[in-house]
């Protein structure tokens, strides 16, 4: 009979491991749709932002502002899966020190993945609204200079990239 109860105990533990495993990553799964190489052309410049998979709990990010040849914005951009928590971690080269700033999702819908940190100077929200399969509005958003401000940059998927 002991030895039955423990089997059973032992089965139990790793069947639970495992769903815990399972679920883990979900938060990141959510943002599969962001996957790819998104893009905008305006009369300011060109924006382009790219999307992979690293692994089950990693997405990697690079975003381009460019005028003519110039690249007047470069952002590197880390989605990250830390237990059951989602972060937004983005490096922008000459602003604080060169270290990411980290932004956790607060809110997650089929649609929209929004991150936020209130501490930063500026934005202190940021979010992604896909609107069809091949395009999204990228927002940022936030108190800067003691006032309200908002920026949406709406983006459409590259089909040719791979």
């Amino acid at each position: 009979m002991f030895q039955k109860t423990t089997f059973i105990l032992l089965l139990l533990a790793i069947v639970s491991c495992k769903n815990t495993e399972a679920t883990e990553k979900d938060q990141i799964k959510s943002a599969n749709w962001l996957l790819g190489k998104w893009e905008t052309k305006t009369a300011d410049g060109d924006l382009s932002e790219s999307w992979k998979q690293l692994n089950d709990s990693t997405f990697k990010g690079e975003s381009f502002f460019v005028k003519g040849k110039d690249t007047l914005h470069f952002e590197s951009i880390t989605l990250q899966q830390k237990g059951e928590e989602l972060f937004y971690n983005a490096t922008v080269k000459g602003q604080n020190e060169n270290k990411a700033v980290a932004f956790k999702l607060t809110t997650k819908t089929e649609k929209q993945l929004v991150f936020e940190n209130p501490k930063h100077d500026y934005p202190q929200k940021i979010s992604y609204t896909r609107i069809t399969k091949d395009s999204l509005v990228a927002s940022i958003s936030g108190v800067q200079l003691g006032k309200p401000s908002s920026e949406k940059f709406g983006m459409k998927k590259d089909s040719i990239a791979k």
